[in-house]
């Protein structure tokens, strides 16, 4: 059965249809999707969507990420990472340990450095500018993308400003580009359930905007798999792509499977590996106006990251080094891999890797 047989038989000809025309879906349509009880023409449908945008490309980054506090004020229920100020394991980098981890890494050609913590109660501005002026200074060819908009957010409440004074200040010190978390779900129930110290979903929205207006790209992420249900993940889309229409700033867009480890939202159970698929095939397919889905595969495993790439992703992350919030939560992936895993795992799924920057940009092989 071929594909547009496949699509008759499920009744989705018409979904096939404004893939293949690049027509928006609608929230039914993207229900009638999930219910599918076929995965394997969900994937080829967003496989189909992916390719049109981007062939059998898929892009890799060489990436350090820094993680550089796990002191935060929020209490997320769904946090393995966080710590009370007063906890035993709490820890805070300051910029000359992150001058140390930085130069360790020296003799690789990191394209990006990922820069990500959490809500300190006690550090101002000019901590992180000066992580920014550590970064810039060790690695002043790597794209420099640090703080979630629910960073930048905090950062504005300690110092009494609104996001833009903070934004630009950053901007002003080297940053070029926001990472997408601390989205989660942006439903204000569920929210209110898993996060309900953190900025709204709203607020997130408001803060990414707010970049976009000031030139600095940001990526989106989508933590799913909790409290949470598929009509919620469908509204998270769409609030995303109506915020892309406007501004075009988003190039990214992260779906991050809850990781059920050593944190107080008790009894989840793990997400089926086939339910991850379908949403990272629906995201592709819903998102339109969003360049890039990620296989994120610190979260989702080496296996399950390269099956992604045949379900709509068409970007593998990076190297990553050293990355503690995910792991902390119980991902068993590694702490990093290398150009030649990046590319055979790509290779491995028949597809052509490409490596790029922070930006999503092309870049020569050193």
């Amino acid at each position: 059965m071929d594909l547009q047989q496949a699509c008759q038989h499920h009744h989705l000809e018409d979904i096939l249809d404004k893939v293949d025309t690049g027509d928006r879906l609608t929230l039914e349509e993207g229900t009638r999707l999930y219910h599918c009880p076929d995965p394997v023409l969900l994937g080829e449908l967003a496989h189909r969507a992916r390719t049109r945008r981007h062939g059998e490309r898929t892009t890799y980054v060489l990436n350090q990420q820094i993680n550089y506090t796990n002191i935060c004020v929020n209490a997320c229920l769904f946090c393995s990472y966080r710590r009370s100020q007063d906890h035993g394991g709490g820890f805070t980098l300051h910029p000359d340990q992150i001058r140390e981890k930085l130069e360790t890494q020296l003799s690789e050609p990191i394209r990006e450095l990922h820069i990500v913590g959490a809500c300190h109660p006690e550090h101002g501005l000019k901590h992180y500018l000066r992580i920014l002026r550590t970064a810039r200074q060790v690695r002043p060819q790597a794209t420099l993308k640090a703080f979630t908009p629910v960073e930048i957010d905090h950062f504005a409440a300690v110092e009494g400003c609104e996001p833009e004074e903070i934004l630009k200040r950053l901007r002003d010190e080297g940053l070029q580009m926001l990472p997408g978390g601390g989205a989660e779900i942006f439903d204000p129930e569920v929210r209110e359930q898993i996060c309900p110290h953190k900025a709204s979903g709203q607020r997130w929205l408001d803060v990414s905007h707010r970049a976009h207006k000031l030139g600095i790209p940001t990526n989106a992420t989508m933590l799913f798999g909790h409290l949470e249900g598929r009509r919620h993940r469908l509204q998270h889309m769409d609030a995303l792509r109506r915020l892309q229409d406007e501004t075009g700033g988003f190039l990214c867009f992260i779906p991050l499977p809850f990781q059920t480890r050593n944190n107080p939202l008790g009894g989840v159970e793990p997400i089926t590996g086939l339910e991850e698929l379908r949403t990272i095939a629906v995201s592709r397919l819903m998102l339109d106006n969003i360049p890039h889905i990620k296989s994120y595969w610190v979260m989702l495993g080496l296996p399950q990251a390269q099956a992604a790439l045949c379900f709509g992703a068409d970007d593998l992350d990076g190297t990553v080094v050293e990355e503690r919030i995910g792991h902390t939560a119980g991902a068993d992936s590694p702490q990093v891999l290398d150009r030649d895993e990046l590319e055979a795992m790509i290779r491995g799924g028949g597809q052509t890797p490409v490596e790029r920057n922070g930006l999503f940009e092309r870049v020569q092989r050193v």
